[in-house]
């Protein structure tokens, strides 16, 4: 059975994960990982991470990470759920680098708006924390928010103005009455 991740999970999954790429490639860690490694949370059911480019010693090497260090992983970003965010490489922030793995954190702006999208309670604390933490700023949130919004109806199971109030809310700007 596989348990909670907590940071030392975290960090000995990464170790072990960039010493398996036999190429230059960037990992992004996107929801509970994040969350785990900045101290907002003590633990995460997953590790959610999209790495690029795309190596089969990489899939190849999860299986195995998986059992020995009891941990669920999936391949996940924000941009399976949202449209993706103009940008989102250049705002990722760094972590570290192992072997010929760069670890990033996945762009908090687009990690924020797919969790205000899910609007889990998780997920809103989360949105929270980043918000405290001065990881996503309210007007950024709205500004990249506009930019996908034209590209939501790729998203069938997005309720575009929905979406827009939530986001509108949790930025501090509810829609007029």
């Amino acid at each position: 059975m596989r348990g909670l991740a907590d940071e030392q999970t975290i960090v000995e999954f990464m170790g072990e994960f960039g010493r398996s790429a036999r190429q230059r490639v960037c990992v992004y860690l996107t929801g509970g990982a994040s969350a785990v490694l900045l101290g907002w949370r003590p633990s995460t059911l997953d590790v959610d991470l999209r790495f690029i480019p795309d190596e089969d010693a990489l899939y190849r090497a999860i299986p195995a990470l998986k059992e020995r260090l009891h941990l669920n992983v999936e391949i996940a970003a924000p941009s399976d759920f949202i449209p993706e965010l103009p940008g989102w490489e250049e705002r990722s922030r760094f972590i570290t680098q192992v072997g010929k793995a760069d670890f990033y954190h996945y762009d908090f702006y687009a990690q924020a708006l797919a969790k205000i999208e899910r609007g889990h309670v998780q997920d809103v604390h989360d949105v929270t924390s980043m918000l405290e933490h001065g990881l996503v700023e309210p007007a950024e949130l709205l500004h990249l928010f506009a930019c996908i919004e034209p590209r939501l109806y790729r998203y069938p199971a997005i309720d575009p103005p929905r979406f827009r109030a939530a986001v509108e809310a949790v930025a501090g700007n509810p829609p007029p009455a």
